[in-house]
């Protein structure tokens, strides 16, 4: 039986006199590939935020396999792979660069990191960009780089804010589809916030 990646009650949240969530209940289970669909506006960016800690949840609870992020930020968070809606990646500094940064905030050797890093961007076809500055690169190559990095750590739930916005058709297929070959391949649980209902 999969166990539980991701459980969140009785969630809300407000700025001001805006209810932003509203009894909010999720269960997303190892493998699972789950979407939420909504307007701009609708919340999604909201709940991603509490459930990285940018924001703080102020009612109900949000668990990590089985971590309370309140009670346990550190082991839950450690489970997290997350790519933001606006791109973090930085212009100016390669592929390698960009992931070497990202794998040392985890505490990660660079051997490891960039064995890593091969493994993720071979999946993808994507070895060859390992040295091109990010700049270089088309919009579809910038996403996938920053799921590549989301994927480094080996999480076990990835968090996915509008990961197509802004890439052609083509990259937004193959985008898709590898994110639900990790979901069978390695039971990777997934929970990936869109506006486009074709997703």
């Amino acid at each position: 039986m999969n166990s539980s990646a991701l459980t969140i009650k009785t969630l809300n949240h407000n700025f001001g006199n805006l209810r932003a969530l509203d009894n909010v209940n999720i269960t997303l289970n190892e493998g699972d590939y789950s979407i939420l669909l909504g307007l701009n506006g609708a919340g999604k960016t909201t709940l991603f935020s509490l459930i990285t800690r940018l924001y703080d949840n102020q009612t109900g609870s949000i668990e990590i396999f089985s971590n309370n992020i309140k009670k346990n930020p550190s082991k839950a968070l450690a489970n997290i792979g997350v790519v933001f809606q606006q791109p973090t990646v930085d212009l100016d500094l390669t592929v390698e660069q960009n992931l070497q940064y990202h794998a040392s905030l985890h505490g990660m050797r660079k051997k490891l990191a960039l064995d890593n890093a091969l493994i993720e961007l071979k999946r993808q076809n994507m070895e060859d960009i390992l040295k091109k500055k990010i700049r270089e690169l088309s919009g579809g190559q910038k996403r996938r780089v920053e799921i590549v990095r989301a994927l480094m750590h080996n999480p076990k739930l990835l968090l996915l804010d509008e990961p197509t916005v802004g890439v052609d058709i083509e990259s937004r297929k193959l985008i898709i589809k590898h994110v639900k070959s990790l979901c069978k391949e390695k039971k990777l649980a997934v929970l990936w916030a869109t506006h486009l209902i074709d997703e």
